[in-house]
């Protein structure tokens, strides 16, 4: 058995605990060619499901700012369009001023995608992680027994790349904090699958982790290097990979 995280299955939905559960259907314009949910559009949906999530445990007024470390997308089953999909949300982790978010969905009529984030609760004046609610920990914390949860990077930042192409942003790709947002970085990630589609065939998973954060107006690289059945995949600004992330088969 493999000891490293990236290679290991994601912890499968609790028998009991608090899981938000949520429902709409796929959207047209997160669809591809192929009529199937984009990952930029999974990202996406991730996110307002949280956000839904906050609401319900009455935590979005303590805690309406969080940025994602890293999210790994396990495409089982492609969900196509039309489709109803069905989200179940839940903590797999925790700490006191972070946590692992599971989110899993369903298609009504097939496809299945399951996801996780490691999530930092944010002071949106400091700009640091802030900690987070008693009420937040006791709540969040009835789905897992990991309640001291440390930051462990899953991938290697590449040494090289073998193909490189400019990734240009746009004003639309900015957040609140004035970074790129999450899902731009997977409209790059979406560039590189069309170039390589076999080592994105279901199932397979993809995954990234952000080292620091791309404004509006840098010169950003994307590169990558297809080895084996992986993909392994950079952006960078300068000499510095400002995110990692991996194309690769479960």
């Amino acid at each position: 058995m493999s000891t490293h995280d990236v290679d290991h299955r994601l912890s499968p939905l609790p028998e009991t605990g608090y899981v938000y559960r949520t429902s709409w259907p796929v959207a047209t314009g997160d669809v591809g060619g192929d009529l199937n949910l984009r990952l930029d559009g999974v990202a996406r949906y991730i996110q307002e499901v949280g956000a839904e999530n906050l609401v319900d445990a009455g935590e979005a007024e303590e805690h309406p700012h969080w940025l994602v470390q890293r999210t790994v997308v396990d495409v089982i089953e492609p969900i196509g369009f039309p489709n109803e999909v069905t989200f179940s949300r839940w903590c797999s982790a925790l700490s006191l001023r972070w946590c692992t978010m599971r989110v899993d969905l369903v298609g009504s009529d097939g496809g299945r995608i399951e996801t996780e984030g490691f999530w930092i609760a944010m002071n949106a004046k400091t700009l640091t992680p802030q900690r987070a609610t008693d009420s937040l920990l006791a709540r969040f914390g009835t789905t897992t027994t990991e309640h001291r949860l440390k930051w462990r990077p899953w991938l290697q930042n590449p040494d090289t790349t073998e193909n490189t192409a400019p990734f240009a942003l746009r004003r639309t790709d900015i957040d609140l904090f004035e970074h790129v947002t999450n899902t731009a970085y997977w409209h790059a990630i979406h560039e590189v699958m069309a170039v390589v589609p076999e080592a994105c065939t279901p199932p397979y998973r993809a995954v990234i982790e952000y080292r620091k954060p791309i404004k509006y107006g840098e010169d950003v690289v994307l590169g990558w290097t297809h080895r084996g059945d992986a993909v392994q995949i950079a952006l960078t600004v300068g000499d510095e990979v400002r995110a990692a992330a991996l194309l690769r088969p479960l």
